[in-house]
This record gives C-alpha cells, structure tokens and sequence, in this order.
C-alpha cells in the first residue's frame, strides 16, 4: 500500500520541486531533473498534444512539473506501470497544485497516446 512515506513518492516529490525551481533558476542540482530537463522539448511537445488548450507555458508551473515528470516516466524512462505513474501524478497535484491540478493531470495523462 502506498503511502506518504514511500520512498519513491518523497523522491518524486523531490523531483517535483526541483523541476519547479528550474522555471524560475537555472541551477539544477537533481541528476533525475537533469535527465528530464534533457527531454523537455519533447515532453512540452507530448503536453501541448495532450492538452492542445493549453500551451506549455500557460499551465500553472505546479502543474507542468508534474506533468513533465509523469510522462517523463512514462514515455521516457518507463520502469513502473503507466497506471502507477498516473495514480502518482494524479496524488502529486493534490498535494502541490491547486483544486482543478488533479482533473487537469489526470486529463491530460489520458489523452496521452501511450
């Protein structure tokens, strides 16, 4: 059973902040930020196909963090299940992002082509 201690979800939370940090500071210090920022073209691209009503940078930078990781995860590195990643995702923008981020999350994620 997952819980908020679980050592995968305080990495991602990590990761979360870092990525978010990177909007606004260009000192990165996360190896797991780095190797997404790497993608970060191509993951803003699979978000604006995903949600093509938002472009990347009108989405809330909660949100978009967590998005990035997510489909990082999935399209990317792929080493969990897509249902894993998602139920992730979905529970990080309960915890980061404001009332709609989690409805945004999971909608976008769902429109993904995976």
């Amino acid at each position: 059973m997952k819980t908020p201690l679980d050592p995968r979800h305080k990495k991602r939370q990590k990761i979360i902040q870092s990525l978010f940090k990177a909007d606004f500071h260009k000192q990165i210090v996360n190896n797991d930020t780095k190797a997404i920022l790497m993608h970060k073209n191509f993951l803003d691209k699979e978000i604006e196909s995903a949600a093509p009503e938002f472009p990347a940078d009108k989405i809330n930078k909660v949100d978009l963090a967590i998005l990035r990781l997510a489909i990082y995860e999935l399209l990317v590195a792929k080493k969990e299940p897509s249902k894993v990643i998602i139920d992730e995702a979905i529970e990080l923008a309960k915890e980061y992002g404001g009332d709609s981020s989690p409805s945004f999350v999971n909608g976008a994620l769902g429109n993904l082509k995976l």
